[in-house]
């Protein structure tokens, strides 16, 4: 009988355009060390093809139809490793790594990652710094927990990801009008989570995001990114600046609190994403992510730093603690374009030769409707990646690149207030 191939299981490949520069590290990480890739998707690969023995489409978002052909793979091949990057499949993720005994983030780990409120009460609990927060089901509970915890507050889905949903109420009018934003935005998640909304206090401060990867419950970190948001009063990431001498590599109060976080959630192994208020009482971990970052960040954080995060997920996906090297190479940054008002996209133009250009991208085809918050999120036709000396050099090239994006569009009517959410356009893979 022959020994069956050993191979890491990729859940969801992602879009081209975000994740094809991680796939193809993983893929060369994944063979130097004798390990095929292989592939469940959601629709028709194209490009995912020169990366995977094998691929397999199905409606990954049926979780028992995922696990079914999970399990008919490793009739064929021994699974050594479970990767994924795609936040709503995560979770199942989690759960087929450890059945099939394999390193993982662990069940109570992808617990705190997905859901929130999971993770402000074990986070509570055990003394670390968080807002005061509860969950409730109607607008009558929020009003009320709201005038407990004190204006302004944060209004957000219990599970999403990419602040969908996620709103700032400063009175109960806008209380009320922020809890059907996030009630209604929720119905597009995985069902358990659907319904109500978690009010939080309202922290101040800059926030940052921190890529690290975890290995056996001990935290490394990799990078840092300095975000900027955008359309208030919903958050919507408009930008991220990674540096690799930024001083909060060296922050110990931070890198304790995100050490600490991982440990009282138990998360064992994998990258993860969080998000951190740096505020005056002290670093406050908005959220914690089991997953790599979006917003083409693990992207910035190897040109800005030389670590590679597909590499890093192969080695922790395969139980093995990464050596990576933060090289100082710099400072660069992303700014995706929005437009001013719901439009319907008939051209986008980008630049190709501004101060530190990197790349410049177009994020949408022609015919593409675009709507903001809270009709829509992630309404992004560009963005531009610029590098510089420093974080002021990169904000500076960042502003002259997006200023050279020329977009034609048209204006379209608002979505009807009560009608469902869709999926950003761009957000799920689609075939070329």
């Amino acid at each position: 009988m022959s020994t069956p191939r050993t191979a890491l299981l990729v859940i969801g490949s992602g879009l081209k355009l975000y994740r094809d520069y991680l796939l193809s590290s993983a893929a060369a990480r994944a063979r130097k060390a004798g390990h095929e890739l292989i592939l469940i998707n959601n629709l028709q690969p194209t490009w995912q093809h020169e990366y995977f023995a094998e691929i397999t489409v199905i409606n990954v978002f049926d979780h028992e139809l995922l696990a079914s052909t999970a399990r008919e793979f490793a009739q064929r091949y021994r699974i050594v490793g479970v990767m994924c990057w795609d936040e709503p499949l995560v979770q199942p993720a989690a759960h087929l790594a450890a059945e099939f005994g394999v390193p993982g983030l662990s069940l109570p780990g992808v617990e705190g990652c997905r859901d929130k409120f999971s993770a402000r009460t074990r986070l509570t609990a055990a003394g670390l710094l968080q807002p005061g927060f509860a969950f409730t089901a109607d607008p009558a509970e929020a009003v009320a927990e709201a005038t407990r915890i004190g204006y302004p507050v944060v209004v957000k889905p219990r599970a999403l990801g990419a602040s969908m949903g996620v709103v700032l109420a400063r009175d109960e009018e806008e209380l009320r009008e922020a809890f059907r934003v996030a009630d209604g935005a929720s119905q597009i998640g995985d069902e358990p989570f659907r319904g109500g909304a978690l009010v939080e206090e309202y922290a101040t401060g800059p926030e940052i995001s921190i890529d690290g990867a975890v290995h056996k419950g001990e935290y490394l970190p990799l990078f840092i990114a300095r975000k900027t948001t955008g359309l208030p009063p919903y958050f919507e990431e408009t930008g991220h600046v990674v540096d690799s001498a930024d001083p909060l590599l060296e922050d110990q109060d931070l890198l304790n609190t995100l050490s600490r976080a991982h440990q009282v959630l138990g998360i064992e192994s994998g990258i993860t994403h969080s998000e951190v208020r740096l505020t005056e009482r002290g670093p406050l971990i908005i959220e914690i992510n089991g997953r790599v970052g979006g917003d083409l960040i693990p992207f910035l954080g190897r040109l800005a730093t030389g670590i590679d995060s597909g590499e890093v997920l192969v080695d922790v996906s395969l139980g093995e603690r990464p050596e990576f090297t933060r090289n100082r190479l710099g400072a660069v940054g992303i700014r995706f374009g929005y437009p001013d008002r719901d439009c319907l996209v008939r051209s986008v133009e980008v630049p190709t030769d501004t101060p530190g250009l990197v790349q410049a991208s177009p994020m949408v085809e022609p015919g593409t409707t675009l709507r903001l918050p809270p009709g829509g999120y992630i309404a992004r036709h560009s963005f531009v990646i610029v590098r510089g000396d420093d974080p002021e050099a990169v904000e500076q090239r960042l502003t002259e690149a997006a200023a050279a994006v020329v977009v034609i569009a048209e204006d379209v009517e608002p979505k009807d207030r009560n009608a469902l959410l869709e999926m950003p356009a761009g957000v799920l893979d689609v075939d070329e």
